[in-house]
């Protein structure tokens, strides 16, 4: 597909140390012309409403090349940028497809399985403005196709919501909110022993004892982090292999699925932000932990065990390791995303929630 860049001067002027201003928007249809801002988008992901792994540039570029690990047959970008007085005030991360209602719809690039927190990029100074001029330029007709906002995952509590509602409400257009889905999180105290007295009495037991089994079988029992980028398309080739020992993950690793992971996580150690974690016993793979290391928390994404070590009970010790190392290194939360599998609320966690806004002109 042949990308074009195509920018609009709207009308909506601001008044900054008596001058006026005029915010541009510029449609993008590549990935290609968004490179000159990549970094320009990271920094300003930096002071955005919300700042989550799943925003940043190369990962949602990586995102792209896939579709989503094959989740979109078919998508065309539309990434929205605005400029005030040479400035990035805001980028609307969308591809144009047909939802799950099958109707033409503007999604936010990273729906909606793999990318639990989605959001616009902008301060929220700006927030107000930026969704105004967005609305306007999206409705005109060099995006005129579609007919819904659909977007997934925005936090609960993302200022981003009421804005979008109170834009589209004046101007006659249908907004709705939904919960996705719970999406649990432990708040981390400084030290792993006062998480341990946070929790209920009967886990904490459960937790020391396995992790004190582990520490004293005779048999080696170790975890480590990957760190080095020679080793790690066979360390998540490993990962894969744990994680398949799930019949449900195994479906879900499709080959694009695979490629999609492998990318994000190469550009997650490119960064500095990818946790990846093995438990070993005997030497052989256990456990494994696919995390995020980044704004001073823990994003748990994925993980997988091998079942022929249950006794071990390796997913449950490798993950008291983690949240013992997240504690010591002065993290302040570890997220454990979308979904409310037992597991985490037996750790502690407590509910946030995603949400799915969408609007019908």
């Amino acid at each position: 597909m042949h990308g074009f860049l195509k920018s609009i001067s709207l009308n909506r002027k601001v008044r900054e140390d008596r001058q006026e201003t005029q915010m541009e928007f510029t449609l993008h249809t590549t990935f290609e012309t968004l490179t000159s801002i990549s970094r320009e988008w990271d920094e300003l992901l930096s002071e955005s409403v919300t700042d989550a792994p799943f925003l940043r540039f190369d990962y949602l570029r990586d995102w792209w090349q896939t579709l989503g690990g094959g989740e979109w047959p078919q998508a065309e970008l539309t990434v929205v940028a605005a400029r005030e007085a040479g400035r990035l005030i805001g980028v609307a991360p969308l591809f144009q497809t047909v939802n799950r209602d099958g109707e033409s719809a503007l999604m936010l690039l990273g729906s909606i399985e793999i990318s639990d927190y989605l959001d616009l990029i902008v301060r929220p100074a700006d927030l107000s403005r930026f969704v105004t001029g967005l609305l306007d330029f999206l409705a005109s007709r060099v995006t005129s196709g579609w007919r819904a906002l659909d977007w997934y995952n925005l936090p609960e509590a993302s200022p981003t919501l009421p804005a979008l509602e109170a834009d589209a409400s004046a101007r006659g257009w249908t907004f709705t909110r939904e919960v996705y889905q719970p999406a649990p999180y432990i708040p981390l105290p400084a030290d792993f022993e006062t998480y341990l007295a946070g929790i209920d009495k009967k886990q904490r037991h459960e937790i020391r004892r396995k992790m004190r089994r582990a520490a004293e079988s005779e048999i080696p029992v170790r975890w480590y982090l990957v760190e080095d980028e020679s080793a790690l398309e066979s360390e998540m080739e490993a990962f894969f292999a744990l994680m398949s020992q799930d019949p449900a993950k195994e479906e879900f690793l499709t080959e694009p699925m695979r490629r999609q992971m492998l990318a994000a996580a190469r550009t997650a150690l490119r960064g500095g932000w990818l946790w990846l974690a093995f438990l070993e016993v005997g030497g052989k793979k256990a456990a494994g932990a696919f995390n995020f290391d980044y704004g001073n928390r823990l994003w748990g994404y994925n993980s997988g065990v091998n079942r022929a070590f249950n006794e071990f009970s390796p997913g449950w010790v490798l993950l008291a390791h983690t949240l013992q190392w997240a504690c010591e290194h002065g993290r302040s939360e570890f997220d454990f995303m979308r979904g409310n599998e037992e597991y985490k609320y037996r750790f502690g966690g407590k509910d946030r929630r995603v949400m799915r806004g969408r609007v019908i002109r």
